[in-house]
């Protein structure tokens, strides 16, 4: 009798389990919460305990609270990919993967380029850029938009899903982690631990670079052994659908210009202008620094009108994706400069889809009916974001998390000072599993951490540094982290596939994160 092959559990079945579980700890940890207790001069949080709140039925209904509390990241990804299906529709990205291709090919004439290899270059430069990204101003939401991108063109080249996911999601998120200005985590842990906001920005920097090599290597090894051998890639079956989409390119793509194209390059550059009219003066901000740049919007509407007009007189293509090019320079731009958050971007992304409608010579009908197609063919991305916030909807309502924290803490009562500065680690890491908003569990566990590294001889920023590495790692592996679900679920990679090929890579950064640790202790920094 022929045994039956062992297979992967449904992403969704993965999270209603672990809902389940979740759901099971609430009958066994008992409640618990910290009470701000303030003596006239200092507050501080105190740990008490309280009945705890078992869920049972409520494991139905944490679904609806999940979809509620990730509603902007639901909406986010239904717009995104309705847009893209818009953009893709005009098979803009597939002539600017065929121009790009076809240029890095040219580069390989080069005998320098050649031995090192032009595709190599191409990867380490895509994950420095969405590292600094994240190190700088904490991109993580924004990796949804560009994964739409980068996983095709990784496709494209011979390699997988995986890497593509790498190029944006991972080295974000490398850089999140190792981050030497990211408002998120270090800004908010260093003003409640009394630091002088994005000081040790020395040592912070070099554990940036070396996170960075770390990953790179790690990347280009796998990136490698997937273009020798396709077969070796653990999502083989599951890329079907974007090479299918990417031998799609194969077909003749008629460069044109339609009337309509100059319709769309009109409107844009009309709604530019008034932009910049009520928009003129930007103040950048990077870290704690400040930068005022008093044209930086009209400069970028002058460079769109000629940017746009020579590649309309190009073909439409071009002109599409000239709209997507500056749609991301204004993503960063309204990110960095005007605290644009997914509402902001979601309203771009939108603007860039009906744009390039018109500019394709869709009627109004079509518009609507491609960007329905788009949020239906994305929409089981949509929907894993909102169930696995149930399980942070479990634990929360159980009133455990909390006690779990305490408890954790405890741990760190007479280890040392190595020995805590693991422990502290070891619990911003598991907490991050359960509670993957950085500032949230900053809040929640900086103000007992920053006092008891004072008792202990460990410096407040080396706390610091622990928590940001705690946080940082695992927001690539935990199943509660919404964003990480639903790039996932974007480039149709199941959860248990990804869980087996990151784990690897995971622990290797949480060992080299606690060896980054150990200088703080036993040498004289700047800022520790």
């Amino acid at each position: 009798m022929e045994k039956k092959k062992l297979k992967i559990p449904h992403t969704f079945v993965i999270i209603f389990a672990l809902i389940i579980i979740s759901a099971i700890v609430t009958f066994i940890v008992p409640g618990g919460e910290y009470v701000k207790i303030s003596d006239g001069e200092s507050e501080r949080l105190e740990f008490r305990y309280i009945e705890n709140q078992p869920q049972s039925w409520q494991v139905l209904t944490a679904f609806y609270k999940g979809f509620t509390r990730q509603a902007g990241i639901i909406v986010f990804i239904l717009v995104i990919g309705a847009a893209f299906w818009v953009v893709n529709s005009v098979k803009a990205i597939d002539a600017g993967i065929a121009s790009f291709l076809k240029f890095t090919k040219g580069l390989e004439r080069y005998k320098l380029l050649r031995r090192v290899g032009v595709n190599n270059i191409v990867l380490v430069l895509i994950m420095l850029l969405f590292s600094l990204f994240g190190a700088v101003f904490g991109m993580s939401e924004e990796t949804i938009a560009f994964a739409v991108l980068l996983i095709p063109l990784a496709i494209s080249m011979g390699y997988d899903s995986i890497v593509g996911v790498s190029l944006v999601y991972v080295a974000a998120h490398v850089g999140f982690a190792g981050a030497m200005l990211n408002p998120f985590t270090i800004g908010i842990a260093q003003d409640i631990a009394g630091l002088p906001l994005f000081s040790g920005i020395e040592y912070r920097l070099l554990c940036w670079m070396i996170l960075n090599v770390i990953t790179i290597v790690f990347v280009l090894v796998y990136a490698s052994k997937v273009k020798k051998n396709p077969l070796k890639s653990p999502v083989y079956e599951e890329d079907r659908y974007w090479r299918e989409r990417v031998e799609d390119e194969s077909e003749q793509i008629t460069y044109h210009t339609p009337r309509a194209g100059w319709v769309s390059y009109f409107i844009t550059l009309v709604s530019l202008a008034i932009f910049s009219v009520y928009f003129y003066h930007t103040t950048i901000k990077i870290g704690n620094s400040t930068f005022d740049i008093p044209a930086l919007v009209p400069v970028l509407t002058i460079a769109f009108a000629i940017i746009g007009y020579l590649s309309l007189k190009k073909s439409v293509h071009f002109y599409v994706l000239n709209l997507l090019f500056f749609t991301i320079i204004f993503l960063v731009v309204g990110v960095m400069g005007y605290g644009w958050y997914i509402g902001e971007i979601s309203a771009l992304f939108l603007a860039l889809g009906i744009l390039s409608g018109i500019a394709a010579g869709y009627s109004g009908n079509e518009i609507v009916a491609k960007l329905n197609e788009g949020a239906r063919d994305i929409l089981s991305a949509a929907v894993v974001v909102g169930l696995a916030a149930g399980i942070i909807v479990i634990l929360e309502e159980g009133k455990v998390i909390n006690t779990i924290l305490h408890e954790m803490s405890l741990a760190m009562e007479g280890a040392g000072r190595g020995g805590s500065l693991g422990v502290m680690y070891l619990i911003q890491t598991f907490i991050n599993i359960v509670i993957p908003s950085a500032s949230a569990k900053a809040a929640i566990t900086m103000p007992i951490m920053a006092p008891f590294s004072d008792l202990i001889g460990v410096s407040r920023q080396a706390t610091v540094l622990a928590f940001q590495f705690g946080d940082g790692f695992t927001n690539m592996i935990t199943p509660t982290s919404g964003v990480l679900i639903a790039v996932l679920s974007i480039a149709r990679i199941p959860y248990a596939k990804w869980f087996k090929w990151v784990l690897p890579f995971i622990l290797i950064l949480l060992v080299v994160g606690f060896l980054l640790l150990l200088p703080t202790i036993y040498f004289e920094m700047n800022g520790f």
